[in-house]
């Protein structure tokens, strides 16, 4: 599938779904807020506990809409249910790409291209380690990562709007985006 028809697919897969997906965008920003909150200890558990949950969960259902599957409000916390393996993933994904950026900022990058489908495996194969589900991602973007690169920039118009309508946009860039992502990987793990 081209760049335009992964966009064009996402935007027919969230018609229709765009108030379900933001009252689910609401709950996660609104849970992380408050965990941040917290004194001295909120932003680590904010961003090392619930964070890597919520993006499993949030991968499930962008999952579940590229197959036309039903979404409700409680499948924000799916990802709950493998909180660990989504705790240990993220701890490994960022370790990794920390020590290849030691090697200059370049291959950090590349690198986290190579990770970066780990979460969607995850996603669809909870069965999964994490540490398998980083080596799949490894795999199936091996010769993909230039890609995932431009269809990243492809939204760069979008995400500016986002910002100039101070996250207003944001409403249905973010699911775009998203299902934009998960019909791309439902392409590569097949090739």
């Amino acid at each position: 599938m081209t760049r335009a028809e992964l966009k064009a697919e996402a935007k027919k897969q969230i018609s229709g779904k765009l108030g379900i997906l933001l009252v689910i965008f609401l709950i996660v920003i609104a849970i992380e807020g408050v965990a941040n909150l917290i004194p001295v200890v909120g932003i680590y558990i904010s961003g090392i506990i619930i964070a890597p949950a919520f993006t499993l969960s949030l991968n499930m259902i962008y999952l579940a809409i590229t197959k036309s599957q039903g979404v409700q409000v409680g499948d924000a916390f799916k990802g709950f249910d493998k909180m660990g393996k989504a705790i240990w993933l993220h701890i490994l994904i960022n370790f990794f790409t920390f020590l290849w950026s030691l090697l200059f900022i370049i291959p950090g990058i590349i690198k986290s291209y190579s990770y970066s489908m780990a979460f969607w495996i995850l996603a669809e194969n909870p069965e999964l380690t994490a540490r398998e589900a980083l080596a799949k991602s490894k795999e199936i973007t091996e010769g993909h990562k230039f890609d995932i690169f431009v269809l990243h920039l492809s939204f760069i118009g979008w995400a500016l709007l986002t910002g100039i309508t101070f996250g207003l946009a944001g409403i249905y860039v973010i699911p775009y985006m998203n299902t934009t992502l998960a019909n791309y990987y439902n392409t590569i793990k097949e090739a």
